[in-house]
């Protein structure tokens, strides 16, 4: 008779291969990652997670531990994404876009409804634009809940990325790269001031006459997006007189009516935001604030083309320029 081959286990698999199939990744270890490569620095992404530090810091570790490769090279000034980094974090973005339409998808169903349509937008997004769109495509599509979500500074592109919304007024500059991307507004610039201010009163202002106001910011944006605002460098070679940050419209002018520092905004701003202690008066040598109406490229949507659609009929009915992938302004001033 044959002898049985003696019981053998099997050979325990090492680290580094359950690193590499590891099926327990989370989407929240995603979403630190993308925000961590978003902000460039571990406190403003903790902040913006509602973590602390040190427990981002340990989670960060502890990804590159089970990946076995360094994500992100740290410096005084923040941290940068290594070339391993890059490739992880776009990954980490398609995987938390799709994620975001699998939860839509099923949230649709929960509720028995038709259809939900999230248009993303900031502070006052297209002017009029942006609400005559909405309800126009509701009143085409009855069956169609349509959800504004309104993000501050620059945030509306990354929750396209990351499929909190399907479709978007993103202001530019913005880094649109996987977006498709079609300018559908412009309106010129204003700055707002204190209403007891010298310059309240004034038909129009040149830029170089507000160079030694202190002018709000964030930190919250991309430095391409703030500098833009902030035209910076100024005509004459410049820079602006940094004032106080914020994290959103109301708290930006609420330091401006205090007479704290001014601000630069569309002139829209003016008519969704009116209030007795501000007064808007129009910059009259920079350029206008261009609005592109954003979302995935390559995502088949049937509610995003209809809702673009109807955008393109109330802009204008005429052709609107493409995008490019990273959209930075020529000074025109």
């Amino acid at each position: 008779m044959p002898v049985a081959e003696p019981y053998r286990p099997r050979q325990k698999v090492t680290d580094s291969i359950k690193r590499t199939y590891d099926p327990w990744m989370e989407l929240r270890q995603l979403r630190y990652l993308v925000a961590i490569a978003d902000e460039g620095n571990l406190g403003r992404a903790a902040e913006l997670l509602y973590v602390s530090q040190p427990a981002l810091s340990y989670a960060l570790k502890n990804l590159e531990s089970e990946f076995g490769v360094r994500l992100f090279d740290r410096h005084a000034g923040g941290v940068t994404e290594t070339a391993a980094g890059r490739d992880v974090v776009a990954e980490a973005r398609r995987t938390l876009s799709q994620a975001g339409r699998v939860t839509a998808a099923a949230e649709r169903h929960r509720r028995g409804e038709t259809g939900v349509l999230r248009v993303g937008f900031e502070a006052s997004g297209a002017g009029e634009l942006t609400t005559r769109a909405r309800a126009e495509f509701a009143r085409r599509h009855p069956g169609v809940r349509v959800e504004p979500k309104r993000f501050d500074w620059g945030q509306e592109v990354s929750a396209l990325r990351d499929g909190r919304v399907d479709v978007a007024f993103v202001w530019l500059p913005a880094d649109v790269t996987g977006l498709h991307a079609e300018i559908v507004h412009t309106e010129p610039r204003i700055v707002g001031l204190p209403s007891g201010h010298p310059l309240a009163g004034r038909d129009g202002i040149s830029v170089l006459e507000v160079n030694d106001e202190p002018l709000m910011w964030t930190e919250r944006a991309p430095r391409i997006w703030v500098d833009w605002w902030a035209v910076n460098p100024r005509p004459d070679g410049s820079s602006p007189r940094w004032g106080p940050t914020n994290d959103n419209v109301e708290e930006m002018l609420e330091q401006v009516a205090e007479g704290t520092a001014i601000c630069f905004a569309p002139t829209s701003m003016a008519q969704y935001y009116a209030r007795p202690d501000l007064s808007w008066v129009p910059l009259t040598d920079v350029e206008p604030l261009r609005v592109a109406l954003a979302w995935v490229d390559g995502a088949d949507n049937p509610l995003v083309r209809g809702f673009a659609h109807v955008v393109r009929e109330l802009a204008s009915g005429e052709p609107t320029p493409a995008v490019p992938t990273h959209w930075v302004p020529r000074r025109t001033l």
